[in-house]
């Protein structure tokens, strides 16, 4: 826990921004897997990776939310997924220098346990290996982000622990009236109750949401956990034009909630969906101010 009160001592953390539509305005085509473009083309996912640090980030993640063994299974290349799990760490690590922490991302397998579509074995196997190549690529902790499912997040926290790093756990919440629920109907109180238990360090939601919409699921999950709170939000709720998606929240939008968030617990905060390095600066101008 050294490293989280070494950076909530400076006071709110600020976070990064979305990596898949970055990515997308450097060439990434619909349907590529972003995560092998660690080994074919690193020179473009670092340009991400110092956009946001030069935007101000104390943290930034990596490009490997999906590269586990069960979401590439399909993948010709899926051999070299330790490969492009640490090239994921040294590329934000190279990006970062001394200005900022690489936090790794581990995303779910994007298959569902209830009803069958993989094993607690796999899914066990899967995020064991693919923690233990972070580590080895030199992250200085774990995120495993963007899910569903408490049992899924639990095998994921429980294998990132083992490699004795800081570990991070999010939810992604959606669902129910109030989009207030995972899609597996967990509530913010649950999980933060849950996630804190299975040994998380830091307790968060990211993705699904507009920022506004995180502030009163942020105080949810602070009333139920003594550990710090991480969100990351979209840039508002997604929306389709001409076949492309389209996010309307604009940077000063975005940043005009942060006061909100802290108030409610958030001590890391950065965006997701449809957010930018100019997201990240207009949130490092305001913190500053």
């Amino acid at each position: 826990m050294m490293l989280i009160d070494e950076l909530l001592a400076k006071g709110t953390v600020l976070l990064d921004g979305a990596w898949g539509t970055e990515l997308q305005s450097r060439g990434l085509a619909m349907g590529e897997s972003p995560d092998f473009w660690n080994l074919s083309h690193a020179d473009r996912v670092e340009q991400v990776a110092r956009a946001y640090v030069e935007a101000g980030s104390d943290v930034i993640l990596t490009n490997t939310f999906r590269a586990n063994a069960i979401a590439l299974a399909e993948h010709s290349e899926v051999s070299k997924l330790e490969q492009v799990n640490r090239s994921g760490v040294e590329i934000s690590k190279r990006a970062a220098g001394s200005r900022a922490r690489v936090f790794a991302s581990i995303g779910p397998s994007g298959k569902l346990l209830i009803n069958g579509q993989v094993s607690e074995a796999d899914l066990r196997a899967a995020f064991e290996q693919q923690a233990r190549a972070l580590a080895a690529g030199g992250a200085d902790a774990i995120v495993v982000e963007t899910m569903t499912d408490l049992d899924e997040a639990g095998f994921a926290i429980e294998a990132a622990r083992a490699t004795g790093l800081p570990v991070v756990a999010c939810m992604v919440y959606d669902t129910g009236k109030n989009k207030d629920r995972t899609m597996m109907g967990v509530k913010p109180e649950q999980a933060a109750e849950t996630l804190t238990k299975v040994g998380a360090d830091v307790i968060g939601a990211n993705c699904g949401n507009g920022i506004e919409g995180y502030i009163p699921i942020c105080g949810r999950l602070a009333s139920a956990t003594d550990r710090p709170i991480w969100i990351k939000a979209n840039a508002g709720l997604p929306r389709l034009e001409a076949g492309q998606v389209v996010y309307d929240t604009t940077p000063d939008e975005f940043a005009s909630h942060l006061g909100d968030l802290v108030e409610a617990g958030a001590s890391f905060i950065g965006g997701c969906c449809g957010t930018s390095p100019a997201f990240v600066e207009t949130l490092r101008a305001r913190i500053d101010a």
